[in-house]
């Protein structure tokens, strides 16, 4: 390391700051209290303060900032969905995304890609012109290419996939990108903690008291706050939170795993994906192949990971890319993901007057950061759902309205 940079580095007189100001105490009421830390649970308290000037808030973590899914994703970004519901929400988010770095005033490493769902049956191509259809419609830029397309964007691709599910074609979604998780929930956390919010780590929720229909505190293990306001944005912890509340909802918990390369030299400027195969890479800004699978089939609380994960994840990554057999995997990990049915989120208003509800975001939800953060702080702010995020209200399980977007979102990514 160069002298000079090594001087500046441990001079006092340019000590970098803190992204957010440490808070020994928590104050005795607030006007809302966001009950998870991680990027969803920051940015709807940065909007909360920058859009609406409600500033008194409590960001409740319990254990440390981006310490839960939102540090265990695996950084896509995309808008291809398939109902016309999810595709106006996350061309919202991409849109979002795409000014993020210059709003945070951080660089998040965005990068546009371009996003190859594979289909290797006429029934799963079928599926992709159905998906282009809609997004077309909607000016998202998605289109079906045939192999010939997917061989010259990335020719390390094996197109027989060793024989046994050869490609016919792919959906193309020319704004897929990829970015960085921790980065995004530091920006938004900075900004929140500028603007006056408290971030509060360490900081576990033990119940939360309910009066007549109404929200009127949560007990922590810290001590009571009074609020009449509780947005809970807890991904795989939410049905802990619902039953404080006496609140059912149709989630259910499932691993989602993940894993990463040793470092190579760039060589896939895509994000390919196949939901035939369950599987799906990237490449990332270190030369890390950022990798992933489909759900674990048992419903369970856990961030544990396995050898069987990685065994199958390799075997289909060998079929589509047989010159990697050579590299090693360095590390694996595992989030909570939490499925609804129809495989569109929880998000909104609730029969619990003052309780908010940001929850079944399965394998979808890092890329749905900004849109749920900005919309669900709306909704706050005036008391009622934002149209953007009305049809993903609770209430349309007992009404039978259901978003259906399980062709969209079925591979964890």
């Amino acid at each position: 390391m160069p002298l000079r940079l090594l001087r500046f580095a441990l001079s006092k007189e340019h000590k970098e700051p803190r992204f957010f100001r440490e808070r020994p105490e928590l104050k005795d009421k607030y006007d809302a209290v966001i009950i998870g830390g991680g990027g969803h649970g920051l940015a709807c308290a940065y909007y909360l303060a920058r859009d609406h000037g409600i500033t008194n808030v409590a960001v409740l973590e319990q254990g440390y900032i981006g310490g839960g899914n939102t540090g265990r994703n695996t950084t896509i970004v995309r808008s291809n969905y398939l109902t016309p519901e999810g595709v106006q929400f996350y061309d919202k988010s991409v849109k979002l995304f795409e000014e993020l770095s210059e709003d945070l005033d951080i660089n998040l490493f965005y990068s546009t890609r371009g996003h190859f769902t594979l289909a290797h049956n006429e029934s799963s191509l079928r599926t992709m012109r159905w998906r282009a259809e809609v997004n077309k419609h909607y000016g998202i830029d998605s289109e079906v290419v045939d192999r010939q397309a997917v061989h010259e964007a990335c020719p390390p691709l094996d197109l027989e996939c060793g024989g046994q599910n050869p490609v016919m074609g792919a959906l193309y979604h020319a704004p897929g990108s990829v970015v960085r998780h921790d980065a995004v929930a530091w920006g938004y956390g900075r900004g929140a903690d500028e603007r006056g919010v408290e971030i509060h780590q360490k900081t576990a929720v033990t119940d939360i008291k309910v009066e007549a229909g109404k929200v009127r505190g949560v007990q922590t293990n810290r001590g009571f706050i009074h609020t009449d306001t509780v947005i809970s944005m807890v991904a795989g912890f939410t049905p802990r939170i619902t039953s404080m509340v006496g609140i059912d909802t149709p989630i259910e918990i499932h691993p989602l795993q993940a894993c990463v390369t040793e470092p190579m030299k760039p060589w896939l400027d895509s994000i390919i994906v196949s939901g035939s195969l369950h599987v799906y890479v990237s490449q990332s800004s270190r030369g890390e192949l950022v990798m992933g699978a489909s759900l674990d089939p048992a419903t369970l609380h856990s961030t544990r990971s396995t050898l069987g994960f990685v065994e199958h994840l390799s075997d289909y990554m060998l079929d589509l890319f047989p010159f990697l057999s050579g590299i090693k995997v360095m590390r694996q990990w595992a989030g909570m993901a939490d499925m609804t049915p129809d495989f569109a989120p929880i998000m909104g208003t609730t029969d619990i007057e003052g309780f908010y509800l940001d929850a079944g975001w399965g394998t979808w939800g890092f890329k749905a950061t900004p849109v749920s953060g900005k919309t669900m702080a709306a909704s706050v702010a005036a008391g009622r759902n934002d149209p953007l995020i009305e049809p993903f209200r609770l209430s349309r399980f007992a009404d039978f309205q259901l978003v259906g977007e399980r062709g969209a979102a079925s591979i964890g990514h």
